[in-house]
């Protein structure tokens, strides 16, 4: 059984930065593009920043500049870097892990609550 492992959420300042990390023991990492979603109170879930295994990245307009995804292949990790956080980042941040290999289907993380309040 797969489980996507989350960490690092919290209650930032306006301004501030913090680290996400979603671990993925056990997981065939290398076939799995690896992302960032997140869902505010009353809003559909939205994608943030994706990262294939070759490294290759993606980003929505509202985050480009301020946040980096990242991944270790070897520690099977991915991290989104979040940096001027304002007050509309505030959501529920969930990792994905999405395949083209149906037999292995997509993962979600349980989600972690970033809050951006002064």
């Amino acid at each position: 059984q797969v489980q996507l492992v989350e960490s690092g959420g919290g209650l930032v300042q306006p301004g501030g930065s913090l680290r996400l990390s979603c671990a993925a023991p056990g997981m065939i990492f290398s076939i799995y593009t690896m992302g960032w979603y997140r869902q505010a109170p009353g809003k559909q879930r939205e994608l943030v920043a994706t990262v294939s295994h070759g490294g290759v990245t993606n980003y929505v307009d509202s985050v480009k500049g301020r946040f980096t995804i990242a991944r270790d292949n070897a520690k099977n990790t991915v991290y989104l870097q979040m940096s001027s956080l304002k007050p509309e980042d505030t959501a529920v941040y969930y990792c994905n892990a999405h395949t083209v290999r149906t037999e292995y289907g997509d993962h979600w993380g349980q989600g972690t609550q970033v809050t951006v309040s002064s």
